[in-house]
């Protein structure tokens, strides 16, 4: 057996030259670790996620919630943008003809403001959850009858709520792309221009 344990000349560049590679790619493995967002680093909250991306994540708020503190916790810290449950509808905003109540909408849009949230406004024509007096028209009647209503519940948030669902499952469930045989489509087949004419004149 030979007296040295140590390898030759040509064995130790080979050696050298691997040891090197592992140090070149250790450094490289530990840059693109520094490089990833870290657990911590991430956004926690719906909301945030969503704003990395120029998006909103919003959520439908009850008015008869917001007393409750764990359902008002999650709805703040988890989303930046909020739209009434019913509040906003038809029935609540203009339970009798001429005579708008926003009392409970304007809760949802208060609390929705003091919290940093914009608010989308839901919805001004729809077919369903319409007071009795307005379910009662028909025709020109109940046409006029939709423009002023838009008009009316508008100029109480002209300037104020980011985005308006104008009109609201117009046409039918289902694949066919029928419009839906409503008391509003039986005023006429372009009330539906008309509503968003009214509402973009309105604000």
């Amino acid at each position: 057996m030979g007296s040295s344990a140590l390898p030759g000349p040509r064995v130790r560049r080979k050696i050298r030259g691997l040891l090197l590679a592992l140090l070149v790619g250790a450094v490289g493995l530990a840059t693109a670790l520094v490089g990833l967002p870290t657990a911590s680093a991430a956004e926690s909250t719906l909301g945030a996620a969503a704003a990395q991306s120029g998006r909103y994540f919003g959520t439908a708020i009850a008015s008869g919630r917001l007393g409750d503190s764990t359902y008002t916790s999650i709805a703040n810290r988890e989303f930046n943008s909020v739209t009434a449950e019913n509040e906003m509808k038809i029935d609540a905003t203009q339970p009798q003809r001429g005579q708008f109540n926003f009392t409970a909408a304007d809760r949802v849009y208060n609390w929705a403001v003091q919290n940093g949230k914009q608010v989308r406004g839901h919805t001004l024509a729809w077919h369903s959850q319409q007071p009795g007096w307005m379910q009662n028209l028909s025709g020109s009647t109940l046409r006029q009858a939709m423009i002023d209503h838009i008009n009316g519940v508008m100029a109480h948030y002209k300037g104020k709520i980011a985005e308006w669902d104008v009109v609201n499952e117009a046409f039918q469930d289902g694949n066919s792309g029928a419009r839906r045989d409503s008391n509003l489509q039986r005023t006429g087949n372009d009330w539906i221009e008309v509503a968003f004419r009214t509402a973009r004149a309105a604000d």
